[in-house]
């Protein structure tokens, strides 16, 4: 659970903006399990500006072929002390911090003949100059057979743990379009964080990932894009029960299939992707709520894509509601129960062995959405709360449970 600068800064945010926002993140989110402040792409690039990639520009980096901040645009990293001065103003505030970056090795190194440390290889020799990303020019991949390989890539994530940096998100590895996934590099870079000395979750993107890639991701990765980027379009959102039906077997403790992050509040800053600008999200609220509700009965991470200080009393709330936050958290056997047409059923159990069910009507028309305790794996009488409503509905149900839902909305209810 956390905060991605991607939503609303695209490639361009700035030191005082993580900052700002993990101080929001500290007052208002920490106590209901929010921790981590993940800097998207490009801290690198100088002249970032927004979601639009500046296409063969220099890029900060250090004698040893890595990639560094931008000082200016991350003044504290001034004097080779790169990350760990946020990092540090961070874990003060008792959050986590993470970085993205772009699998492989800069061209720039490439092109330079570079060192790599711990490697008598160079960058140009391990550079794969074929294996390139669709829509970035910062990168070249890296051919796993040359022994260099491995140790550019154990010398960059020594480096982020020098900094101090607790979560790292790795694009261009994970999508089975285009140019396909990289298990190779996913393997080198899980085993770079073994050697690295401190622990680091890896997110792998972007997606969707191939299914059939699920046992490498589930032994390599900590969660892993089941989605291209997704945005505050309704049909991208309904689109979504058709990938977590795909995935729901794949989740357990320590690999969850993602989601993507969450479009909530205001987004598009300074990000042209998505097809809006600078925006409140344009997800209704009852589409907001369906969007919470399949996050959480699907168990996929939590990632807020708006800047936090803007949030207002509606997305505050969807955020800090802690009876959905510990379906996210807390429950097992999540799955699917029914669809017909687009109404649509899952539940899950909670510790205390309660049931939660989420019903969804994903049609554009009022419909009453519905299930049976039978289905379920349920009998007897059973009372109902209302989750959303933090409220009993009042009396009991057998046999059938069902709501009467407005188009594109969503109910959770616990059974117990």
């Amino acid at each position: 659970m956390g905060w991605n600068s991607w939503d609303c800064y695209g490639a361009s945010v700035r030191e005082d903006e993580v900052r700002a926002n993990a101080a929001y993140m500290a007052a208002h989110l920490r106590e209901y399990g929010w921790e981590y402040i993940v800097v998207d792409i490009q801290w690198y690039e100088p002249g970032a500006n927004s979601s639009l990639y500046r296409k063969y520009v220099p890029l900060e980096m250090d004698a040893w072929s890595r990639l560094v901040p931008a000082v200016n645009r991350f003044p504290s990293s001034a004097g080779g002390k790169g990350f760990k001065p946020l990092a540090d103003f961070v874990h003060d505030l008792r959050l986590k911090f993470g970085i993205h970056i772009m699998r492989g090795i800069p061209r720039q190194a490439a092109h330079a003949g570079s060192p790599i440390l711990g490697s008598s290889s160079s960058a140009r020799e391990i550079a794969h100059s074929n294996s390139i990303c669709p829509w970035n020019t910062d990168m070249y991949g890296v051919d796993p057979a040359i022994p260099g390989a491995q140790a550019y890539y154990n010398s960059i994530f020594a480096l982020y743990a020098e900094w101090g940096v607790d979560f790292v998100k790795v694009d261009d590895i994970a999508s089975s379009r285009i140019y396909g996934a990289h298990p190779a590099e996913i393997a080198m870079i899980r085993s770079a964080i073994d050697t690295c000395g401190r622990p680091i979750v890896l997110s792998l993107s972007p997606g969707p990932a191939p299914l059939e890639l699920a046992p490498k991701l589930t032994s390599n990765a900590n969660l892993w894009r089941i989605t291209d980027d997704f945005w505050d379009r309704w049909e991208l959102l309904l689109d979504m029960f058709d990938r977590c039906e795909k995935w729901y077997s794949s989740s357990g403790p320590g690999h969850w299939p993602d989601c993507d992050m969450l479009p909530l509040g205001h987004i598009g800053i300074r990000s042209v992707d998505g097809g809006g600008e600078d925006r409140r999200t344009r997800f209704t609220a009852d589409e907001q709520v369906t969007m919470m509700t399949l996050w959480s009965i699907f168990r996929s991470p939590l990632m807020v894509g708006g800047e936090l200080r803007d949030n207002d009393p509606w997305t505050l709330s969807l955020l800090t509601n802690p009876e959905v936050l510990e379906v996210n958290r807390d429950s097992s056997e999540n799955r699917p129960v029914s669809r017909e047409e687009n109404r649509i059923v899952w539940t899950a159990r909670s510790p205390s062995g309660a049931a939660y069910v989420a019903l969804f009507n994903g049609g554009d028309s009022p419909a009453t959405v519905s299930t049976t305790l039978k289905d379920l794996g349920l009998s007897g009488l059973l009372r109902v709360r209302d989750l959303w409503k933090r409220e009993d509905a009042g009396g009991t149900v057998e046999g059938v449970v069902e709501r009467r839902l407005p188009p594109h909305c969503a109910a959770l209810l616990k059974l117990y």
